[in-house]
């Protein structure tokens, strides 16, 4: 196995169980493990050796919600002043034009923001599956984090609730649930791996109570259950689906997930806004986890989370970004200081600390994708996971007094050094074996593509429309 030795940092922001910070730290890897971090490591040398002089190491930061494809829509005109359902309808009309090569550049444009902004694992749900086009999508971005290098657990999520059966999706970008449950089992047995330092794994993600039916929901978390991996979905987003849920369903949207089996310690909700305190207290109590998505919640006017009750509660919670879409950007380091500067604005003195902050979108990612034993720290076993900030940048100048807190406080963007399971995969602040500008070429080709073939089906031009 190859080795790495990082020496000289300014200092390696561990996030371990004591918080350590050390000064002029080392950290030596073998394979994608940590076998030693500290001063005055008795390493010198090593397949790779990386003079860190200047940096600050962090953990890597671990997204725990995406939707890759949206990579292909962002700042869409037509889209920038919407609520959530207004949204979807909106973008469902380019989203059914989706082809494999398209959910490929989206993954490999997103993956490659995320790991350029100090992001080593990431999931993604993927539920939109255009009629009459491979149902194979997820494989295209298995691909692309193949090829990035970057730890990934996708998603396989799904609609069956079309417009003709009361659902909000078109008919076009649903399936029956046979297919999507055949697939979602063909998906588990090729991929998922849930070995130690596992890059891939695997989960089961309905898109919505809105977007599928209570059967699917049921034999959905029973297929999950019967190979042992995780389930996601969407929950208690908007006030609208709370409506949707009392008007067609006749209870809130947790009661659903409880009468459905999609509740417990293996079962993550993106978003969770519009919990009461009764419902809180009782995912906390069962070990449900959130995705917390600050930029996408205030892009949608969707409100806050409540992260102070739900903390206090016990909930499993990590940052995720949510699809570029609602966010315009896959970049962790920009969430990560969105939800510290939220909460100090909501809560005032019970808002997030800055250690809080970072805790979140670390070890409580880790959490919250039940990868906790590999990832999440830089500590002896865990995996070689981590970013590397200059401190001799300019916007760093005066601020040099709290390592830790930096991100969050005076904020960064872009990450100097990504490195994922003891492989450099950002260096000088580029992706590594990537031509970036091709990428970003072919990737706004695809985008121009969809846009256009809505535009001429609708009759409505998505570049300039503004409604």
């Amino acid at each position: 196995m190859s080795t790495l030795l990082i020496k000289n940092a300014r200092s390696i922001v561990t996030m371990d169980g004591e918080n350590r910070v050390i000064r002029n730290g080392s950290l030596y890897a073998v394979g994608q493990e940590i076998v030693a971090i500290g001063e005055d490591l008795p390493y010198e040398t090593a397949d790779r050796v990386i003079d860190a002089k200047h940096k600050i190491v962090y953990p890597g930061l671990i997204n725990t919600h995406h939707h890759l494809y949206q990579t292909l829509t962002r700042n869409i005109p037509l889209a920038q002043d919407c609520s959530l359902f207004d949204w979807l309808l909106t973008l469902y009309e380019i989203w059914r034009h989706l082809e494999p090569e398209d959910v490929y550049l989206s993954a490999m444009t997103g993956l490659g923001e995320l790991l350029k902004s100090g992001c080593t694992t990431s999931s993604d749900h993927f539920y939109v599956f255009p009629n009459g086009v491979s149902e194979h999508l997820l494989d295209e971005e298995i691909r692309a984090a193949s090829e990035l290098g970057m730890r990934f657990f996708p998603t396989r999520g799904s609609m069956s609730l079309g417009r003709s059966k009361g659902g909000l999706p078109p008919d076009e970008v649903t399936q029956t649930e046979s297919v999507i449950l055949r697939d979602t089992q063909r998906v588990i047995e090729r991929y998922h791996n849930a070995d130690r330092f596992s890059m891939l794994r695997v989960g089961v993600a309905p898109c919505s109570p809105f977007s599928v039916s209570r059967d699917l929901l049921k034999e959905s978390s029973e297929l999950a259950r019967c190979y042992g991996v995780r389930m996601h979905t969407h929950l208690a987003e908007t006030m609208d689906e709370e409506q949707f849920c009392l008007e067609k369903l006749g209870v809130r949207p947790l009661e659903y997930m409880e009468q459905t089996g999609w509740v417990g310690d293996d079962v993550w909700y993106a978003h969770g806004i519009w919990f009461n305190d009764s419902e809180i207290h009782r995912m906390g109590a069962c070990g449900c986890g959130v995705a917390h998505c600050p930029s996408s919640n205030m892009k949608l006017s969707s409100g806050a989370i409540p992260i102070r009750k739900l903390l206090d509660a016990g909930v499993k919670v990590g940052i995720g970004v949510d699809g570029s879409a609602s966010n315009d950007a896959s970049n962790m380091l920009w969430d990560l200081r969105m939800a510290y500067l939220l909460h100090k604005h909501e809560l005032q003195r019970r808002g997030l600390t800055t250690n809080e902050t970072l805790s979140l979108a670390t070890r409580g990612s880790a959490r919250v994708l039940g990868w906790e034993n590999d990832i999440g720290s830089l500590e002896v076993g865990k995996a070689a996971d981590l970013f590397m900030l200059d401190s001799r940048k300019l916007g760093f100048a005066g601020a040099l007094f709290d390592d830790a807190a930096l991100p969050l406080t005076v904020g960064a963007t872009q990450a100097d050094m990504t490195i994922v399971g003891g492989r450099v995969v950002v260096e000088d602040g580029r992706l590594v074996g990537i031509d970036e500008e091709q990428l970003a070429f072919r990737t706004q080709l695809a985008a121009d593509r969809l846009v256009n073939s809505a535009s001429l089906r609708l009759g409505i031009d998505y570049r300039k429309y503004r409604g």
